[in-house]
């Protein structure tokens, strides 16, 4: 493809060389091969700086280079340089002329916001399978293309990475995409290049807001209203007191959800479900829609996020009957999930692992009045001890027991880190008790199970391995529980 062809949509200035170059390959990392004739892109990041790598590069044979600022020694080199404002904005408009621009082939949905995004995409991608859409998924755990599902390192790919996904889901024979967009991706201009047909905003909490983050709530905000200057239709959460912020200088048309009496679809009506084999919430739809639905995981905010993805959802034409039987069939892995053990007792594995995550979850399954609300978790190691007092103070002062044992503890000892816990637990009158061997714990928790108990995995959620010495060992829950039901453990 010829460089003037990637550079269409973009404002430029070529101080070397011809944009009538044919280009190989597009390249942003100085660590990966550099084909002879490959466009390097030179983006500045946290620790490094690829205009410090542009002569290594072309010296390996890159023939153009887009840059933000000059670089040294190009001079005699037959290497066209290409300046722009922004190499990060830059990459995205050219990663989707180089990938044929995908987006334009697919109905493409963005979530964001401060919770939520997750477990919304995969209840959008299920009502809208049920109805005979063919959907991939980009997400915090995976991006799913048919039948491929890859993990995720960043909720939201870099833009190369994000583009090569969408092409990919065009040859599959996809036609709609959902996928999460965290803040960090739009500050960084990773979802440029295309215009979402749907933008979705949850809500907004205080996070992300520090060193390479956030410098401030107000930016956090910012970032997250950006979303709705690159969507075709905006669809947010008319309750949340921050959706004014949020949608400031909007360019979209704006549609509102939630359960105050102005959101365009509301839900009402909600009631607790909670016997053997069922844990959710029932609630009538009203406003743009009217029927009633359930959904098969506790919480208001369940409610909130099944909302949200029948608002979606009804652009797309689909009708009652089958938004109702995809809420009831969907599942996320590692959100509140249900594993099935017992009818006695309720196991649900979830991926709170700081305190504000942790006490949202078991204040709101305190509202189902179990027998006993049986926390299990532990704390990452390299990390910041304040989590763990704090952690451990939520579940002493919400669970009526606790399991202390240790989740990723990396390079530290995992018995110094309960010990942290244990000071936090220890403040409050919560009963507690210590099993360092997180196996050891599962199966302690379910052979102690009482009838009537919740009992709630919290902190590794979709997670399937254990950080140790900087090695990672495979280990997933619902793997040990099937296992230790396999082994016939007792009381179940």
């Amino acid at each position: 493809m010829k460089l003037s062809q990637l550079l269409e949509k973009l404002d430029y200035e070529c101080v070397q060389g011809s944009v009538d170059r044919e280009i190989t390959a597009v390249v942003n990392d100085s660590r990966r091969p550099c084909p002879p004739g490959c466009l390097f892109l030179c983006i500045v990041g946290a620790k490094d700086d690829g205009h410090d790598r542009a002569a290594q590069m072309v010296e390996q044979g890159a023939g153009a280079l887009v840059t933000s600022r000059p670089v040294e020694g190009m001079e005699g080199r037959d290497v066209t340089v290409i300046r722009v404002k922004d190499t990060r904005y830059a990459m995205a408009f050219i990663a989707a002329a180089w990938y044929g621009h995908p987006a334009e082939k697919l109905k493409v949905i963005g979530i964001t916001g401060t919770k939520g995004k997750t477990t919304t995409t995969y209840l959008v991608k299920s009502i809208l399978e049920h109805a005979g859409f063919h959907v991939g998924l980009v997400g915090t755990i995976e991006a799913i293309i048919g039948e491929e599902h890859l993990a995720a390192v960043n909720t939201t790919p870099e833009s190369l990475l994000l583009q090569e996904d969408f092409a990919k889901m065009v040859e599959a024979g996809l036609d709609t995409v959902v996928m999460e967009v965290s803040s960090q991706a739009l500050k960084l201009h990773r979802t440029q290049g295309f215009v979402f047909d749907y933008g979705i905003f949850t809500n907004l909490e205080p996070d992300h807001i520090g060193p390479n983050e956030h410098a401030s709530f107000e930016e956090y905000a910012a970032c997250k209203g950006l979303l709705f200057r690159q969507c075709r239709v905006g669809i947010v959460n008319g309750d949340d007191s921050h959706v004014e912020q949020v949608t400031q200088g909007h360019t979209c048309t704006l549609e509102t959800y939630g359960m105050g009496e102005d959101c365009m679809l509301r839900a009402g009506e909600p009631e607790l479900v909670h016997v053997p084999g069922r844990l959710g919430v029932d609630f009538h739809v009203s406003g743009l829609m009217d029927f009633d639905a359930e959904i098969p995981m506790p919480g208001r905010f369940s409610v909130y996020n099944a909302l949200c993805a029948i608002a979606i959802c009804r652009h797309f034409g689909v009708d009652v009957p089958t938004i109702r039987q995809a809420l009831l069939e969907a599942q996320v892995k590692g959100r509140i999930e249900k594993v099935k053990v017992s009818d006695r007792f309720t196991v649900l594995i979830d991926y709170a692992h700081n305190a504000m995550a942790l006490e949202s979850l078991l204040a709101t399954l305190k509202e189902y009045r179990p027998e006993r609300l049986v926390c299990m978790f532990g704390c990452g190691g390299n990390r910041s001890k304040l989590r763990r007092y704090e952690m451990g103070e939520v579940s002493g002062r919400l669970a009526d027991f606790t399991i202390i044992t240790s989740d990723n503890p990396r390079d530290e000892e995992p018995q110094a880190i309960i010990d942290d816990i244990r000071e936090g637990i220890a403040r409050t009158e919560g009963e507690y008790v210590e099993i360092c061997d997180r196996r050891e714990a599962i199966a302690y928790a379910i052979s102690h199970a009482r009838e009537g108990d919740i009992i709630v995995l919290a902190g590794k959620g979709h997670e399937d391995y254990q950080e140790i010495k900087g090695e990672k060992y495979p280990m997933d829950e619902r793997v040990i529980i099937q296992e230790l039901l396999d082994g016939g453990l007792a009381h179940i």
